[in-house]
């Protein structure tokens, strides 16, 4: 019967083994001991490479097991409606983590037969935020989940089965599509769904946005307000539901030049994903900053604060015709009185930037209505913009 791995052998008596009479008798001592020791390292160097063996195995399984952390908790607080999804139609998803290390990250996946990592297989990770909170794009699915991963952590594209925690993956939670308290309301403008923001913002310096300050006439135009509500001011925003890439975007405005100095009236671009620091932000703004005597719009690739990337220039009053052609490496503004958007229209204004324009993601068009509050004079009215039609373009 062989020796136990990792025990020293059991060593037989020599007189019981055959070896009787080929020892001397005052020798025999000494010759058991002689013939002991030589058994003992013959066994032990037969031994030792699986004794090394069996060490690195024990190392290798200790340094890939999965510790779970104390005190964890990820979960989901906005969830996007459950519905059979496609490449196009996005929501938002927002969730926060209490407990996450330095250099975690979430993966989110949408369920539409298998799960889908999200918003793309090349934008699969999303920033938790200092404040422990996330917030993505994501494509539409009957269930959604988000995994909390290491540093490393290299989520496949698609998967029939969430991975259970450990090999990287810290935490796993999921919900079913339109489970969540968080639900955002759509209008339909220019043959599109936009989703209306009713979550504050810092842009401006703070804002609350209520979703009863975008709505659409009889006409079909669609119509952002800043409303003040038991004395505070309460903003305006939509979002397009679906993304759309390179391509040529327009938007026929009525007249703007009524605006307050502290009023903000854009039209841009704008990706949660976190692969581009500036969002894929592309704007056109209309807007005096606080300042009556300055010029009320311009044209901006962010970031904003490099000169090259903004151009300003006065919007007459009248209804204009505001657009942007993005091509790779190439954006076109161009501002037309009137509801003209093709070429042969004369330019009140336009711009083109080749430097830091950004490549396609998950961006959506938006188009916003919020008060600039880091001005001496601060908002004096409600204000309200008309936008009588939205067209894109491949």
């Amino acid at each position: 019967m062989g020796t136990p791995m990792g025990a020293l052998p059991r060593l037989s008596n020599p007189m019981n083994d055959g070896f009787q009479g080929l020892l001397p008798a005052r020798g025999l001592r000494r010759g058991r001991t002689r013939f002991q020791l030589g058994r003992v390292i013959r066994e032990i160097r037969w031994k030792r490479p699986v004794l090394v063996l069996i060490l690195l195995c024990m190392l290798i399984c200790g340094c890939g097991k999965w510790h779970a952390q104390p005190d964890l908790a990820i979960e989901l607080t906005r969830i996007p409606p459950a519905a059979e999804g496609g490449p196009d139609k996005l929501d938002i998803i927002e969730g926060r983590v209490v407990g996450a290390r330095p250099g975690q990250r979430i993966v989110l996946y949408a369920r539409n037969g298998a799960w889908w990592v999200q918003p793309l297989a090349g934008e699969a990770f999303t920033k938790i935020q200092p404040n422990s909170k996330w917030i993505n794009s994501t494509h539409l699915g009957t269930e959604y989940a988000a995994l909390l991963v290491e540093p490393g952590y290299r989520p496949l594209a698609t998967m029939d089965a969430l991975p259970p925690p450990g090999g990287g993956v810290v935490a796993v939670t999921t919900a079913k599509g339109g489970t969540g308290t968080a639900v955002s309301k759509t209008l339909f403008f220019s043959g599109y769904e936009w989703r209306i923001r009713d979550a504050p913002s810092d842009r401006g310096g703070g804002n609350d946005y209520d979703a009863s300050n975008a709505w659409t006439d009889s006409n079909g135009a669609l119509h952002l307000r800043i409303a003040k509500v038991a004395g505070k001011w309460t903003c305006s925003e939509v979002t397009l539901t679906r993304n759309f890439g390179y391509g040529t975007y327009s938007f026929v405005v009525r007249d703007t030049s009524h605006l307050d100095p502290a009023a903000v009236f854009t039209m841009f671009t704008w990706d949660y994903a976190g692969s581009d620091p500036n969002n894929r932000e592309m704007d056109i703004e209309v807007s005096r900053w606080g300042d009556p005597t300055t010029k009320n719009a311009q044209y901006v690739v962010k970031p904003f604060y490099v000169p090259e990337n903004a151009s300003r220039f006065a919007v007459p009053s009248g209804a204009l015709t505001h657009s942007f052609r993005w091509e790779p490496g190439r954006v076109l503004f161009r501002t037309v009185r009137g509801p003209e958007s093709g070429t042969k229209a004369a330019p009140i204004a336009e711009h083109v930037f080749t430097s830091g324009v950004p490549s396609p993601g998950v961006e959506s068009v938006r188009m916003n209505l919020y008060i600039f509050h880091l001005v001496k004079e601060p908002l004096q009215k409600e204000n309200e913009v008309v936008i009588e039609k939205f067209e894109y373009l491949p």
